[in-house]
């Protein structure tokens, strides 16, 4: 089988690992991929938001299966093209997909299938904004409605601070979602799905603020760890069967089943779970640690959910033990990242590339704002943390920032339903 991988960051890094390891893939290719992805696939310089390109790309090198990574060309519609083109592709189409790129078609999706979400309002015009922000509190979410490469949510108890980040994205052509705060510790779900078939793979955490003990603002994720100690097996069977089971139902029911990934952040509450969030796509940098404790072969998995078969796939056998990964980030980000930097001990076991590049001699240099993705897997998350963190350790790059703390709140006992 051969497979296309359409990104360039550390997850499609990470699914390449993980088809390289499947017999029944042949041949890998990635688009546009990054400086680590060229050890085990080949590389091309593809606009990955184009679908005429990706197809283009897709009929060159014959693939018998094209794998989207990335939320963008989802939303965009580059599934639709390819699958328009005859090619069996893992990502939902457009329509689906703005289970992510639209919150508010999403709380709409929720909504009519019954699941358990935050109390929320769309705020499209400055006018409205201080009557709705009046409706919150006394701690603010506030979102971008669109993609924001999750970078676009404050979470504050702060009205000032709120209303300032509602202000500036409605006077950048945003709409604005508030909504209400959801207690609890947060659960990202990653799910296959081939229209009403689901199936979960194992529940991870993200840290996604930039700091240590959770401070400074918003990043992509800085990292995560599987699976968690703290959550009863019980609630991951409830998460199936509530939320994502539901949505899959109500997306096929209005004639645009998911085919591909669907990715539910949630909230374990009080009450129970509730959805922050769905993503239309892998999470990163929870797949990273995810797909590192997958023993199934990943590419007869995808190509499953692909093709409508996903029902007849054999049960996923995961290894025992756990998996952490820490992101290392280039400096000032998630602000406007320093790159160029020229980065040592990258090609080590374990680290998986995000932004990275080759420059002019050869050397990896630093091209983004989440560079490198570090994971350790052990018979326990103490042992998955102590090597991650070792082989960061290894790892130089001018200016690089990690949190130290990915998954120690979990080791220490200090998560709890």
């Amino acid at each position: 089988m051969r497979v296309l991988v359409i990104g360039s960051g550390g997850r499609e890094h990470a699914l390449l690992i993980g088809l390289s390891a499947d017999p029944s893939v042949t041949d890998l290719h990635v688009a546009p991929g990054n400086a680590g992805t060229t050890a085990i696939a080949t590389n091309h310089a593809v606009d990955v938001a184009s679908g005429d390109a990706v197809v283009a790309l897709a009929q060159g090198v014959a693939a018998d299966l094209v794998v989207i990574g990335p939320e963008v060309p989802l939303v965009l519609g580059v599934a639709d093209a390819l699958r328009e083109a005859g090619f069996a592709t893992f990502g939902p189409g457009a329509e689906a997909a703005r289970i992510e790129g639209s919150k508010a078609f999403a709380k709409d999706v929720m909504t009519a299938a019954g699941v358990r979400t935050a109390h929320s309002e769309i705020v499209d015009n400055p006018a409205k904004l201080d009557a709705a922000l009046d409706r919150f509190g006394p701690t603010w979410v506030v979102k971008d409605d669109g993609l924001a490469a999750g970078k676009g949510v404050v979470v504050t108890a702060d009205r000032l601070a709120a209303r300032d980040h509602a202000a500036e994205l409605l006077e950048n052509g945003h709409p604005v979602l508030l909504e209400s705060f959801l207690d609890g510790p947060e659960v990202s779900l990653f799910c296959l799905v081939d229209g009403e078939t689901v199936v979960p793979l194992l529940p991870a955490q993200d840290h996604k603020r930039v700091g240590d003990n959770d401070s400074g603002p918003n990043t992509g994720g800085m990292g995560a760890y599987t699976p968690l100690p703290w959550l009863p097996a019980e609630v991951t069977r409830q998460i199936v069967d509530d939320v994502v089971q539901p949505v899959a139902a109500e997306l096929a029911g209005r004639g645009t089943p998911f085919s591909g990934l669907l990715y539910a952040g949630l909230a374990i509450g009080k009450d129970g779970p509730a959805v922050v969030e769905f993503n239309c796509r892998f999470g990163d940098p929870e797949t990273q640690a995810v797909l590192a404790l997958l023993k199934s072969p990943l590419g007869q998995a995808l190509n499953a959910t692909a093709t409508g078969t996903l029902d007849q796939l054999p049960p996923l056998e995961w290894a025992d033990g756990a998996a952490v990964t820490v992101v290392v980030a280039a400096e000032n980000y998630p602000g406007k990242p320093r790159t160029g930097d020229v980065i040592t001990g990258a090609d080590a076991e374990g680290v998986l590339h995000a932004g990275t590049a080759n420059n002019n001699d050869g050397a990896v240099v630093s091209a983004g704002g989440r560079v490198l993705a570090v994971v350790g897997t052990g018979a326990d998350l103490a042992e998955a943390r102590a090597q991650a963190y070792e082989r960061i350790a290894n790892i130089k790059l001018t200016g690089s920032h990690f949190r130290t703390d990915i998954g120690k709140a979990a080791l220490d006992g200090r998560i709890t339903l």
